[in-house]
């Protein structure tokens, strides 16, 4: 099976497995982080398959949705890849890269570093920020049943991995605690670039929103 077969059932596969997902983490969500990771990939130098792969089977199931069971994704990975015959050295990194791509509060070191895993990385958090990192954010927010923003409940920025994991704060605290953070963790340039413009429009649409929030004109 040639790497492009390989590449073409994993995008039916995912497709198949996030057909009802929560709509900040479809298959739209995949594949906008696999075309951003391959737009950053030009720039860098990576195995693009590891990348393409990682990309596509990154969120196949987060944590999130699984009672907080990191084990899930990776092992469905894992079995998936497998069944196709992909090199085992492919299929440990791809697994790596899912266990290690979670931004977990932020204050966690992560265990496996990879220029591959660097880009894949850098396309999931450009999905974080932006016009599209908003939608996304108050979409999982509503999911959860949380309030939009109190002023009486401050952000956390210190949360422990479970802190962050079991967080029921309002939605804009959410920007503090993560989305805002984001840009200076992006690993590539091109990341950088992208990032920097999302975060200016994320700080725009801040003050427009306590504005409007604070009822002024």
């Amino acid at each position: 099976m040639t790497s492009e077969e390989i590449i073409n059932k994993t995008i039916d596969f995912v497709k198949e497995t996030l057909a009802d997902a929560e709509g900040g983490h479809d298959w739209f969500h995949i594949e906008r982080v696999y075309k951003n990771a391959l737009l950053i990939a030009k720039n860098e130098k990576v195995d693009h398959f590891t990348v393409s792969l990682g990309a596509l089977l990154h969120d196949i199931a987060d944590s999130k949705f699984h009672n907080g069971d990191e084990t899930v994704g990776p092992n469905k990975a894992r079995k998936f890849l497998f069944n196709l015959n992909v090199d085992s050295k492919v299929i440990e990194h791809v697994v790596n890269i899912i266990e290690n791509i979670s931004f977990k509060g932020g204050n966690e070191a992560q265990k496996f570093k990879s220029a591959e895993l660097d880009v894949i990385q850098d396309a999931d958090r450009l999905d974080a920020i932006g016009a599209i990192g908003i939608a996304r954010c108050f979409n999982y927010g509503g999911f959860k049943n949380r309030a939009l923003y109190n002023p009486d409940i401050k952000p956390n920025l210190n949360m422990t991995k479970e802190e962050y994991k079991s967080s029921n704060a309002p939605t804009i605290n959410h920007f503090y605690e993560k989305l805002l953070l984001l840009k200076d963790k992006m690993n590539t340039k091109t990341g950088k670039d992208i990032a920097t413009q999302r975060h200016d429009f994320m700080k725009l649409y801040l003050t427009q929103f306590y504005k409007e929030w604070n009822g002024e004109a």
